[in-house]
């Protein structure tokens, strides 16, 4: 049976032929939560976004999601990391112009702009208030792009079987700043990790259940201050540098192992070694990637 690239789980329908679809989405603390569609999602990326709120980029290609949002505004850290995704679409509610003209010169990705381009594609909600009111589907998004075919490579390296380096782990905090700092709970009747706040659940709005992810990477980052202010009094957008090399760690299996990630180029999927120099795969499931400025405490608990 043919495998998804994205999750490394069974495909029974067959791999979708169709790119990689990500989409922007707002994670501000007031207004953007909860969050619709993140719990479809092959991958997510947490990313730092001004004053180091997160903000998420999620990754489609086998699953869909009905609705998914709110959708926010396009950052540089964004195709810097789908770069690794072959052909991908970024869809994305604006941008600072610099930002939206680069990513549409950029030959190897389809950018969808909902909000310039993109419209038919996107859905105002009456529930929310702007800009934490526009959403929209892959259902919707891969009717805009028929003609972009052929999977993404697989990003990450699978195996059913944890590392031997892995140590037993129930928890990771992480303390991105304030409002937005995540603590990861191992959950064992999901057998995966659960999302939370604050020690409360993070749940799909859409669902209505828990969030949860069966590999939770780290990777600690370099990162700089772009030119461009997107919020009155804030810093420049945090652009997070994933390639090269850091530290970082690699839970599942309600288990962890510190990592050094590596991605020589941006093209380059991310691979992980342990302190041995011995590869670390990821274990067949939903993967959540939080990219950590370099100094922002990280702490495992067994």
């Amino acid at each position: 049976m043919p495998r998804c690239p994205l999750t490394d789980l069974p495909a029974p329908g067959g791999v979708p032929d169709r790119p990689a679809l990500a989409i922007k989405v707002g994670n501000e603390p007031e207004g953007a939560r909860p969050q619709s569609g993140l719990d479809a999602a092959d991958v997510v990326f947490d990313t730092p976004a001004e004053g180091f709120v997160m903000r998420y980029i999620a990754v489609y290609q086998c699953d869909d999601a009905a609705s998914v949002g709110p959708t926010r505004s396009l950052r540089w850290v964004d195709w810097h990391v789908m770069a690794e995704f072959g052909h991908p679409i970024l869809a994305f509610a604006g941008g600072i112009e610099p930002d939206v003209a680069t990513v549409t010169s950029l030959g190897w990705l389809h950018p969808a702009n909902l909000l310039e381009g993109a419209q038919a594609a996107a859905v105002r909600t009456t529930d929310r208030v702007p800009p934490d009111n526009l959403y929209t589907s892959t259902s919707a998004l891969y009717s805009m792009f028929r003609t972009a075919t052929g999977p993404p490579k697989p990003v990450f390296t699978f195996s059913s079987s944890p590392p031997r380096s892995a140590r037993p782990t129930t928890s990771v905090e992480i303390d991105f700043s304030y409002g937005t700092d995540v603590v990861w709970k191992w959950d064992s009747a999901a057998h995966g990790w659960l999302h939370t706040y604050s020690g409360v659940p993070d749940v799909d709005a859409a669902t209505g259940k828990p969030v949860t992810a069966t590999n939770v990477v780290v990777e600690v980052v370099h990162y700089s201050f772009g030119p461009y202010v997107e919020s009155p009094g804030s810093t420049g957008d945090v652009e997070s540098q994933t390639t090269g090399s850091g530290t970082g760690y690699v839970l599942r299996d309600e288990r962890s192992v510190a990592v050094t990630w590596h991605r020589p180029a941006a093209s380059d999927p991310t691979t992980f070694t342990d302190a041995s120099g011995a590869a670390v795969a990821l274990a067949p499931g939903r993967t959540w990637v939080e990219l950590v400025p370099v100094g922002t405490r990280v702490l495992l608990r067994s």
